[in-house]
């Protein structure tokens, strides 16, 4: 890639009059060796795959292997059809449709990793509720993965992904700030504005730890999804409204760096310490562990 940074990564694009999306494009072209239609059909298939899961989210029951999460995504499209949601009808839905998708990972159904499973549901949220409301085509949208994937790799190769290594700042922080910035990539805001809103979104998840209950991507997994598709959607707002992230978005990503390397290690995935510890997490535990 021709950018390590998120700074080199908006001026590249500034400098060829590109969106993020199109560039990544050309960049993983160059990198792969592939022809463009190549890359932008196998893009193309992943959405494809996306789009599948919030449908069987939705519409299926999705309860997970251990039998401790499934079924909210349908409990709030229900209620999002009964009354007015009190977050209103587009944010409830991209919440709603990370919500489904986060679920069908967790009933070991199949997903597309973003940038990892454990945030999977985020960018489809996200992504695919901004395209029924705005009425994109699914080429837009592949373009808007690009984006996503662009930031992602900066962030992968500054900071973390994994919340192992991280906490969940690094897993759901990570995947918000994909999120927002393609969508204001895809809004047609500037390469300096979707910049802004990965700093906007990863400014508010610092910290986040890793503490799934019985070491399983479940709980409180799934609803750090749904959370996490409304703070993108904030975050992009923002951006498009002019709002920057005061403290470069470079450095915010330094930061998450920094905050993880000094998280303790029973934050970090390893279900020994935050929720996972509390007297229900470990009564979970303890019943699951009896179960197997």
């Amino acid at each position: 890639m021709n950018f390590r940074t998120l700074k080199e990564l908006a001026g590249l694009a500034e400098a060829r009059s590109s969106t993020l999306g199109e560039l990544m494009l050309g960049e993983q072209c160059q990198e792969s060796g592939e022809d463009r239609d190549s890359v932008f059909r196998q893009m193309l298939e992943y959405y494809l795959i996306m789009k599948t899961a919030v449908e069987q989210g939705i519409r299926t029951d999705t309860v997970s292997k251990s039998g401790l999460t499934g079924g909210d995504a349908r409990r709030m499209s229900a209620y999002r059809e009964q009354s007015p949601s009190l977050l209103g009808e587009h944010a409830s839905l991209a919440m709603t449709y990370a919500l489904a998708v986060s679920e069908v990972n967790a009933s070991m159904g199949r997903i597309i990793a973003t940038p990892t499973a454990g945030s999977c549901g985020i960018i489809p949220g996200v992504l695919i509720s901004s395209q029924e409301r705005f009425g994109w085509s699914d080429d837009q949208m592949v373009y808007g993965l690009f984006a996503a994937g662009a930031i992602g790799y900066v962030i992968a190769n500054n900071s973390f992904i994994s919340g192992a290594e991280g906490g969940c700042q690094a897993e759901v922080g990570s995947a918000i700030g994909m999120a927002a910035g393609a969508l204001v990539d895809i809004r047609g805001g500037t390469p300096a504005q979707a910049i802004h809103a990965v700093g906007l979104a990863l400014k508010n998840t610092l910290g986040l730890i890793c503490d799934p209950v019985a070491g399983l991507v479940e709980i409180p997994c799934i609803v750090r999804n749904g959370f996490g598709a409304i703070t993108a959607l904030g975050a992009a707002d923002m951006a498009l409204a002019g709002v920057r992230s005061v403290i470069p978005s470079d450095e915010v990503v330094q930061v998450m760096l920094e905050v993880g390397s000094a998280m303790p290690e029973s934050l970090r995935e390893t279900a020994g310490g935050g929720l996972a510890q509390t007297p229900t997490g470990r009564r979970i535990t303890r019943d699951l562990q009896q179960q197997s």
